[in-house]
Parts: C-alpha cells; sequence; structure tokens
C-alpha cells in the first residue's frame, strides 16, 4: 500500500516512528515533513497529505499533531478526503467499515507509540462495508 504521511513538530517524533514501521510492514511510504521538531504549520502538511490522498497518488494517509484534531480538521478541507481522528480502535474500525476514511490523524501528546502502532494495523487492515454507507460516502464526496 502506498501511504503519505505528514506531521507539524508536534507530532514529529511519532510520525518518525510511525514512518519506520509502515516501512517495515513492507509499505511505500512517502514522508512530506515535517523533519524536525522545529516549529511548524500543521495545514501545510495536512493539505500535502491530504491531496495526495485526494487526487489517488497514495492510498491511504497519515497525519500526526499534538492532539490529531487540527490535521483533521485540515485534511477534511480538501475534496474526496475522508479523515478522522484515532483514539480507540473502534474508532479505526469504523471509520474504515462505515465512513470509508482515507486518512488517519493521530495525537502525538495524547497517543503512544504501541497504541498507535495498533491503530494503524486496524485502520490500515479494515475494508469498507459498503452496502448501506455507500450512499452517505457518496454524498460526502460531492462537490
Amino acid at each position: 500500500m502506498k501511504i503519505a504521511i505528514g506531521s507539524d513538530h508536534a507530532g514529529f517524533s511519532l510520525k518518525e516512528e510511525l514512518a519506520g514501521l509502515l516501512k517495515s510492514m513492507g509499505h511505500d511510504v512517502q514522508d512530506v515533513g515535517a523533519f524536525s521538531e522545529e516549529r511548524t504549520d500543521y495545514p501545510d502538511f495536512a493539505k500535502k497529505v491530504a491531496e495526495s490522498v485526494a487526487a489517488r497518488r497514495v492510498d491511504r494517509g497519515v497525519l500526526v499533531c499534538g492532539s490529531g484534531i487540527g490535521m483533521c480538521m485540515a485534511a477534511n478541507r480538501i475534496h474526496g478526503v475522508r479523515a478522522a481522528v484515532l483514539r480507540e480502535e473502534i474508532d479505526a474500525k469504523l471509520s474504515r467499515e462505515h465512513n470509508d476514511a482515507n486518512l488517519a490523524c493521530l495525537g502525538g501528546r495524547i497517543t503512544g507509540f504501541d497504541k498507535a502502532e495498533r491503530l494503524l494495523e486496524v485502520f490500515l487492515s479494515t475494508p469498507f462495508e459498503g452496502g448501506r454507507h455507500a450512499p452517505r460516502i457518496q454524498k460526502l464526496d460531492r462537490p
């Protein structure tokens, strides 16, 4: 799977760990930054990852900021992106099954690596159910 990953300064450390994890799992990881803990603006990185997801240059996206919320808000402004903040495994599962989420947002100041690993494993392995959920997703994806 091709996965774009990005963070701001607050999510940098967790992003680095997750990029390594995803590569070790055999995924093609495209890191758009940040590349240090120097202060940055999360919308810049959210836009890069979200645009890659929306253009289908990648299969999924992962964004990390302090809470995951700012990245999620910024990513969802891009048409075709369905970003979800993941805190618990049920969030990862249902965001995929019911909402066909294509971008996971995590909080570097909230979620530890072990938990983030489990969340991404569920997010990346759970298929969209389709069925009754498909017409709702079509409504989201209308311009």
